[in-house]
């Protein structure tokens, strides 16, 4: 197949002035490499296009592809993660990971657990701030955990982010509302294991492949997977895989919530224990980290003996199942 290659390149976005955090999220060329590299060798003609401004501008040259393997995040707004996906649906081209409606729900933390709560799979407690008057209103037990309410690589969190009072709570929210100019999502702190999984496939097809435990190191911000915690991992953080009476409980959560919003082909869902030990849902990561050596996918994939030709290969295949049964209901 012809394969277009959507992305964020972290050192673009670095050299036009943006900082170390706004471009977290964003890819290092190794990791668009690596990506390239793997769908060559599996046999597919690859063309990198790079951003979304970079496709329109392709789109609008006329380039076509039979497939966009696309791991493009986008830099503003809620839709962030679906603009890629919503201009492949506007120009009729396949393309790998979640759609537009999936991609938002994923991307907006309060949106997730509204849908987790109503599909009955446990979720912490949660209120939305908006405005700093927001906090008089909340009615949480303390300890809370606070955090923009659509950001990932946990940007926002740090050892601030557990309050325990509402002094802790205002000066917290204002820190964050006035530094991501988003709401802050307050949810109840859980003090437990941390886990995330890995999920590929879509639908009744998906499949949980592994479940790693958090486990951060002396030297690590504690009680929280913050970003330091992330973005200095190899030092801070080592990932235990388990395989203990919880393991098939997180696969049975992440499933669930998977399928709840819809997501497709691969991703992660993170989960914590509760004070009681018992499992809930904080989130879910819809367009997954890819570098083969660094990311959380390809590690869980590791530990479930899929190496990262297999990983690439099953993502596409999970996308390539999706258009063939599209085009056979179109067809009918």
């Amino acid at each position: 197949m012809k394969i277009g290659l959507t992305y964020d390149l972290r050192s673009e976005y670095l050299a036009q002035g943006y900082g170390l955090e706004e471009t977290a999220e964003f890819d290092r060329a190794e990791t668009i490499d690596a990506l390239a590299e793997a769908l060559t060798r599996l046999g597919h003609e690859v063309i990198r296009i790079g951003n979304v401004r970079e496709l329109a501008s392709a789109l609008c040259a006329g380039l076509r592809c039979d497939l966009v393997f696309n791991i493009a995040e986008g830099l503003n707004g809620f839709g962030r993660e679906s603009q890629v996906p919503a201009l492949l649906d506007a120009f009729g081209i396949p393309y790998t990971f979640s759609d537009p409606l999936a991609s938002c729900v994923a991307l907006h933390k309060g949106v997730t657990k509204n849908i987790l709560r109503g599909a009955g799979i446990p979720t912490p407690e949660f209120a939305i701030v908006e405005h700093a008057a927001d906090v008089d209103a909340i009615v949480l037990r303390y300890p809370l955990f606070v955090k923009p309410i659509a950001e990932g690589t946990s940007k926002g969190c740090d050892p601030r982010s557990v309050v325990r009072s509402k002094k802790d709570l205002v000066a917290a929210c204002g820190h964050l509302l006035e530094r991501f100019r988003q709401p802050v999502l307050v949810e109840t702190y859980l003090p437990g294991r941390e886990f995330t999984v890995g999920v590929l496939g879509t639908g009744v097809d998906a499949r949980a492949v592994a479940a790693l435990e958090v486990m951060l190191l002396d030297r690590a911000e504690p009680g929280v997977y913050s970003y330091k915690n992330k973005e200095l991992s190899e030092e801070l953080v080592e990932y235990r895989l388990i395989n203990d009476r919880l393991a098939d409980d997180a696969y049975r959560l992440a499933l669930a919530t998977w399928r709840a919003i819809g997501a497709r082909d691969a991703g992660r869902v993170d989960l914590r224990c509760n004070a009681a030990g018992e499992l809930e849902v904080l989130e879910v990561n819809t367009l997954p980290g890819l570098h083969p050596v660094h990311s959380d996918l390809p590690m869980l994939c590791t530990f479930a003996g899929i190496d990262y030709d297999e990983l690439i290969a099953t993502i596409v295949a999970s996308a390539e199942k999706r258009i063939d049964a599209a085009a056979a209901n179109h067809a009918a």
